[in-house]
């Protein structure tokens, strides 16, 4: 996988203090980092950070996404946290409904599948960076292709 962006233009010293001096002034705050996977087809978003408040949903923040992209609502956008592969088969393939998008993510080489329904202060509490960001990436297909696990 291709190392995020941001983390290439800015040190790591760097990055934990800007989290932490975020965190530390919006504790209801969630640092996120969003970037367009490397070989997708849909538009570039016009900003990297974003300041989530932590009672924001997946689907709400990934409505966000779409909106600063500009995508129509008939096509399908997928998002994942830390740049993981979703899983292979037929329980993949169907998810992939025109008008929704899924954050789909594996961990720990088990698959899982996270609702919209989730808060993303849940996503964060256990997927953040050792920087204090949480990191998502956006393709309007499954550009990483699939994971072989279990």
């Amino acid at each position: 996988m291709a190392k995020s962006s941001f983390k290439l233009e800015h040190p790591l010293e760097k990055r934990q203090a800007e989290s932490g001096r975020i965190r530390e002034k919006y504790p209801d705050r969630i640092p996120v980092i969003v970037e367009k996977a490397g070989r997708s087809d849909v538009p570039d978003i016009d900003k990297k950070k974003y300041l989530v408040p932590a009672d924001l949903t997946v689907g709400q923040f990934v409505y966000v996404v779409r909106k600063r992209i500009k995508l129509s609502a008939e096509k399908a956008i997928f998002i994942f946290v830390n740049d993981v592969l979703p899983p292979t088969g037929e329980w993949a393939s169907s998810l992939r409904f025109t008008a929704y998008s899924y954050l789909l993510f594996t961990y720990n080489l088990q698959r899982a599948l996270v609702v919209i329904a989730s808060l993303l202060s849940a996503i964060y509490d256990e997927y953040k960076d050792e920087d204090g960001f949480l990191y998502m990436t956006y393709s309007g297909e499954n550009t990483f292709g699939f994971y072989k696990g279990q």
